[in-house]
């Protein structure tokens, strides 16, 4: 088994050609480990499968065989611009590469955001190929109830869209925590170096014109939750400003064996946020024996 410390970003990176028309990047650990754990990353402007989920991954690979995928036009992923609707193209490009690593059997999901509804819409086009799933304050499964569309995050994301500047991915970087601290400098230059790209402008627009396309309704994800037959740990942050708490209660009532963890004191990354106690839930859940 690797030693917490030995997992770098470069003794984790690989590239896999999924297609003849799509390479992915992704983060692997815990090789040799029977379970695998595909971790699905955050749709804001740089984010990729390291930015997410860092301090996560060397914990999670002491009990899981770790696949922390840069999705479609994200990270060192290619960048493609004509695509299904988005949780479809990503659900089919982690299937692709599932398939190429030959890895057959079911795989857990954890997805943030984005990655979120990336990972339900998986379990929902190949259910026999999903097991559990850590839905972190998931697109498309989130319905607000009682606070405003679009919220903050939504509408900061817009504006970073649209006027990619440094101030503006900072404001947007912002509304994801509740601890301010974690908004550095530093991390706002890498996350605006990688989203600022014209590759990563276009994906992301992209992106972003797929849930108004023709195939809109697969983004709709709440109504299809009841037929999800697995468990199901929705996580949320109770300060998230992005898809805020009460976004969480359609997906509860619908979803068959779901349960809801909400931090307090927690934004929109609660990997990050809460990351130690996040990694003992997520671990307990996905290794508990009740099926």
């Amino acid at each position: 088994m690797t030693a917490i410390d030995e997992i770098t970003y470069e003794s984790t990176s690989r590239f896999a050609q999924v297609r003849d028309d799509l390479r992915l990047h992704y983060h692997e650990a815990g090789v040799g480990n029977d379970t695998t754990i595909v971790l699905l990353h955050g749709g804001g402007p740089g984010a990729s499968s390291w930015s997410n989920f860092a301090r996560n991954i060397p914990v999670l690979a002491q009990r899981f065989h770790v696949l922390a995928v840069d999705q479609p036009g994200y990270g060192r992923s290619d960048k493609p611009t004509e695509h299904p609707q988005y949780f479809v193209h990503s659900a089919s490009a982690l299937k692709d590469l599932l398939d190429t690593l030959g890895i057959t059997d079911r795989v857990h999901l954890l997805g943030n955001s984005l990655g979120g509804g990336a990972a339900v819409r998986f379990a929902l086009d190949y259910p026999e190929r999903a097991g559990r799933l850590v839905l972190m304050g998931p697109g498309g499964l989130s319905v607000n109830l009682f606070a405003p569309d679009p919220t903050e995050g939504v509408k900061n994301l817009g504006r970073f869209s649209y006027e990619p500047t440094r101030d503006n991915l900072e404001a947007f970087l912002r509304i994801m925590v509740f601890d301010q601290s974690l908004i550095t400098p530093e991390l706002v230059e890498e996350r605006f170096a990688s989203a600022s790209t014209p590759e990563s402008l276009a994906a992301a627009k992209a992106m972003g014109k797929s849930f108004s396309s023709a195939e809109f309704e697969k983004g709709m994800l709440w109504r299809d939750a009841y037929k999800l037959r697995q468990r199901v740990l929705l996580i949320w942050g109770r300060e998230d400003r992005v898809n805020p708490l009460d976004g969480a209660l359609v997906a509860l009532k619908m979803i068959p064996r779901a349960q809801l963890h909400v931090f307090g004191g927690c934004g929109h990354w609660a990997q990050l946020e809460k990351f130690d106690e996040f990694n003992r839930l997520t671990a307990d859940f996905l290794t508990d024996g009740v099926e």
